[in-house]
């Protein structure tokens, strides 16, 4: 396969309640995170859900960071995708693991790109 990029999709459980229903709190953590690792920014948007929860995007030039999150279950989902060879994923990773106050995280790596080996199955 010829890979374009690195996508981490990280599962972060047992997280603080109260930073994931926190749109300020946790745009700045997704974007400290994404600049102190080596990513350029070039926007964001988040949405502050009622009664509970926050989903957003940094676009980076390298890609994007996603996040959403259900504080009543102490869980987000976060995606950090880069085609760059100058940002950190695993740093930017450890960095919002930390920002969320997570003690229970799993992660998968995809490496994206030409000729990859996923299963070609329709989704309906």
């Amino acid at each position: 396969m010829h890979s374009l990029g690195t996508h981490l999709i990280i599962e972060l459980e047992k997280c603080n309640q109260n930073i994931l229903d926190d749109k300020v709190l946790i745009e700045t953590i997704l974007t400290n995170a994404a600049s102190e690792s080596g990513a350029q920014i070039i926007g964001s948007t988040f949405h502050k859900f009622i009664p509970i929860g926050v989903t957003g995007v940094v676009s980076i030039s390298e890609s994007h960071l996603a996040v959403h999150t259900w504080p009543e279950l102490s869980y987000a989902s976060v995606d950090i995708f880069s085609c760059g060879d100058n940002f950190n994923l695993n740093e930017c990773a450890q960095k919002i693991i930390r920002g969320f106050q997570s003690t229970k995280v799993s992660k998968m790596k995809i490496d994206r790109g030409i000729d990859n080996k996923f299963s070609n199955q329709e989704i309906s």
